[in-house]
């Protein structure tokens, strides 16, 4: 196995047989003896398996996916899907937290099928490697984080400019530091926030989406969700923790919290799932940019035609209709 290669467990059987299929196709390179045939039964063989493996996956395997670590992060997505990306720092408050990025760029809508636009993109952002994952706190903001996030999108509202964020974090800062600095208050001040700011905001859950820390920046008014992210109330392993004392039940957690999008987006708390390649955006992550910018051009380019008052009457009635039910009985 290469070093640079994290693979999953249940990713384990594929990759080896990707390997004989490389080894086999070098071997053909020198060898006089013509391996096509047999290279060509191999190349039919590994499909099926990657196509049985990741169109079935458990709920668990998706929350792996989710948190795989060659995974595209928030700098990866705005690099691929904007120019000119300024990234702006600071809550003029207390400090600049590395957790959350954003900044004005210049959303590529032309190459997805939608308008070229000036935006304020901004989302969490994890690290590739320890020195990094110690300084963006593992995409877990402190409250100057969402007091950052809220000032660019006042900035957003200010000069009529659409706002993306994109949410993979495993939670907020639950150190005491954040407690001190009014990590709730923050928290719910962007909920308020986001809900009257008169810009089309368009939410991209493109890994983890854990609790508040993922809400704190989700409030929107197209809520798009990529195939292997997750999002919910509480992480798989906390739930576990909590209901069976013990992080054994993990599996059993993810079940029953339906985290997936296809989960979500039967109740309504997603609008659309994005697409990832057969293998996951880890493996083929020009692939997953090309669908994430087609999906956010198609919401920019519908939300902008809205006046104002009728962009926030929809989001106000988008958020009421969460978790809505019904009590009335189902007909025999």
């Amino acid at each position: 196995m290469a070093e640079d290669t994290y693979l999953l467990d249940f990713e384990k059987p594929l990759y080896e047989l990707e390997q004989k299929l490389a080894e086999m196709r070098e071997l053909n390179k020198d060898n006089a003896e013509d391996l096509s045939n047999e290279i060509s039964a191999l190349e039919e063989r590994v499909e099926r398996l990657r196509t049985s493996i990741y169109r079935n996956l458990t709920r668990w395997q998706r929350v792996q996916i989710a948190r795989h670590p060659q995974r595209p992060y928030t700098l990866d997505h705005i690099e691929a899907l904007t120019e000119g990306f300024v990234e702006l720092h600071g809550d003029r408050k207390y400090a600049d937290d590395r957790a959350i990025v954003g900044g004005l760029a210049e959303f590529k809508g032309s190459r997805f099928g939608g308008s070229d636009r000036s935006v304020v993109i901004l989302g969490h952002q994890k690290g590739r490697d320890t020195k990094e994952r110690k300084f963006r706190r593992f995409g877990m903001p402190n409250p100057e984080g969402y007091r950052k996030a809220a000032r660019l999108m006042e900035m957003a509202a200010k000069f009529n400019k659409p706002v993306i964020t994109l949410l993979d974090t495993p939670g907020a800062y639950p150190g005491l530091e954040a407690e001190e600095r009014g990590q709730a208050e923050a928290i719910a001040r962007n909920l308020m926030e986001m809900s009257r700011l008169p810009v089309p905001i368009v939410v991209v859950i493109i890994g983890e989406g854990a609790s508040g820390g993922a809400l704190g920046i989700g409030v929107g008014d197209r809520i798009l969700m990529l195939e292997n992210a997750w999002y919910s109330v509480i992480a798989p392993e906390s739930c576990s923790q909590i209901l069976w004392r013990s992080w054994d039940y993990k599996e059993d957690a993810a079940r029953a919290l339906k985290l997936t999008a296809t989960d979500l987006l039967d109740v309504g708390i997603v609008d659309e799932i994005v697409d990832e390649p057969v293998g996951g955006a880890h493996r083929y992550p020009d692939q997953t940019f090309d669908h994430t910018g087609r999906a956010i051009a198609s919401a920019l380019d519908s939300l902008t035609e809205l006046d104002t008052e009728t962009l926030l009457d929809q989001r106000i009635e988008k958020l009421d209709g969460i978790g809505a039910y019904s009590t009335e009985a189902t007909p025999a």
